[in-house]
């Protein structure tokens, strides 16, 4: 009764932070919209504009060509979800976004099924249920089309069955296994699933820490159903890419040292660029990238205040197999984030996979409440134990949600500003050829909501950012302050504009739409 009821509750919860706002608020969220809208419409995974041109090997294609063969850096899982229900309500938000609200849902029971495993009392596991429902800054984007939702669910259930199968379960190996599959279409990060699973199978070989084994058999063929789940994706990029990672294969996502570079076509990218950092910076970095890691987590979906607690549960439960898995995934993420992607952790890299230890950290956070309050009552005799921590437990989990709600609310109301701020443009766009192309801060957000095609804004020199337009057949250039490249902030402060450029048909204070000019004589182009 209790897990349908949590369920139900969370379903609640995530329906209406759709309502509040429905549409994708962000370049990941547009995307998965995009490709699911082309994809239900038979297009195959393709994209007919270019978020980044790590897309297209991070730089200028001489042959610059629209649509593209979509996913090259983002995995297809957000993707697929979505066509079921675009074929049954057609395009729109609600299509969009209902899968992941039912998927982000369904972590509230299984939390709770992991609290019970980890032998709490059901109004722990309740409580715990609760927690996941709203996990502090993760809130508003689980009703987002988004890999936050499938991720943490996967992860989830690949720790819990982990953790299982590290007392002997090879039903729960199996299946645990196929979670980090699918963890993996999600994100590419969800690889770094399968090393509970390795350290699982090596403890239980060796008897180390009361571990028991499942057995060779069942490890090679956890090994083979993930492999199995898997390996169509892996041989579509090869076919169409050439490559398991197409857009790391230039560099650009691995060895940049500020995160502009991401959106830059000049400029190289790659192991010998990366060094001539010097190591006194490069060393900065990858602390700096740790650091940032550790004050999401604590800040994040714990919003500090159930930090400490979960640090006590930790403690408690340090030799409780069935948190080894999730301890496992979590030190291996932050070495991950500091040491590899230390300049993408503080723009949401981090945030999307540190979905996958929330329910357990709930779960750690609630046994941390009864810890303290235990440790309270053997010095206070006069102390209720059982009394107190349900008093503390209910107080922490009301004040956790109220606060949790307030921080969704602010992000809904940024995402709506800007929303709001667009529409100037969306409404001009809306009314052109089919065929005008855009440039853009954000190619998704006016692909959803103009249908415009195009390429982001490279961040990169006038000249550069105008070959681009070129080669893509660009027709309108739209500027906004909020995601402004340095070489076009004079056109909303009043300086000189380029001579490729007409003026505005669109101008506000942050933001303005320009028409370009295919030709130097163009008479709106002329002074």
């Amino acid at each position: 009764m209790a897990p349908a009821l949590l369920f139900l509750v969370a379903l609640a919860v995530r329906s209406a932070l759709g309502v509040a706002f429905p549409d994708p608020a962000y370049p990941d969220a547009y995307y998965y919209a995009n490709v699911a809208r082309t994809l239900a419409e038979g297009g195959g995974f393709s994209v007919d504009y270019i978020w980044s041109f790590v897309d297209v090997g991070g730089r200028i294609p001489e042959v610059a060509t629209l649509p593209i063969p979509a996913n090259a850096h983002w995995m297809p899982l957000a993707v697929v979800v979505q066509l079921p229900f675009l074929w049954l309500l057609g395009p729109g938000p609600v299509a969009h976004g209902l899968p992941f609200w039912l998927l982000g849902a369904a972590v509230a029971p299984v939390t709770w099924w992991i609290a019970r495993d980890a032998g709490l009392g059901k109004p722990g596991a309740i409580a715990a249920g609760l927690l996941v429902i709203a996990p502090g800054v993760l809130t508003a984007y689980l009703g987002q089309p988004d890999n936050f939702a499938p991720y943490m669910l996967l992860g989830a259930l690949s720790l819990w069955a982990c953790g299982r199968a590290m007392h002997g379960d090879r039903r729960a190996f199996l299946a645990g296994a196929a979670c980090v599959g699918l963890a993996y279409l999600s994100r590419n990060d969800g690889v770094l699933l399968a090393l509970p699973f390795a350290v699982a199978a090596l403890a239980g070989a060796r008897g180390w820490l009361g571990a028991r084994s499942v057995g060779l058999p069942t490890v090679i063929a956890g090994a083979v159903l993930c492999l199995l789940i898997v390996a169509p994706w892996l041989a579509r990029q090869l076919v169409v890419f050439g490559s398991l990672a197409p857009s790391a294969a230039n560099g650009r996502i691995l060895w940049i040292t500020d995160y502009a570079q991401l959106y830059a076509v000049s400029g190289e990218t790659s192991v010998a660029t990366f060094l001539t950092q010097g190591l006194d910076a490069l060393v900065a970095s990858r602390v700096g990238g740790f650091l940032a890691a550790g004050a999401l987590l604590i800040g994040g979906p714990f919003l500090v205040v159930l930090a400490p607690f979960v640090t006590i549960g930790i403690a408690a439960r340090r030799r409780d197999l069935r948190f080894l898995p999730w301890l496992v995934y979590l030190v291996v993420l932050l070495l991950a984030s500091g040491l590899l992607f230390a300049v993408h952790v503080p723009y949401g890299t981090f945030l999307h996979s540190v979905g996958a230890v929330v329910p357990h950290g709930m779960v750690l956070a609630i046994i941390g409440i009864g810890e303290l309050v235990a440790a309270i009552g053997r010095r206070r005799p006069t102390w209720h134990v059982p009394r107190a921590a349900s008093v503390i437990t209910l107080s922490a989990t009301l004040i956790f949600l109220a606060v949790s709600a307030a921080g969704a609310a602010g992000t809904i109301g940024r995402w709506r500003a800007e929303a709001e701020s667009r529409e100037a443009i969306v409404a001009a766009l809306r009314a052109l050829p089919d065929d005008a192309r855009l440039m853009s801060p954000d190619a998704g957000a006016y692909r959803y909501h103009a249908g415009r095609t195009g390429v982001v804004t490279p961040d990169d020199p006038l000249p550069v950012i105008e070959e681009a337009a070129r080669r893509y057949g660009i027709g309108w250039l739209a500027v906004e302050r909020r995601h402004l490249v340095h070489a076009l902030a004079p056109l909303l402060d009043g300086g000189e504009r380029p001579a490729w450029l007409a003026p505005p048909i669109v101008a506000t204070e942050d933001l303005a739409l320009f028409p370009v000019c295919e030709k130097p004589e163009d008479p709106r182009c002329v002074p």
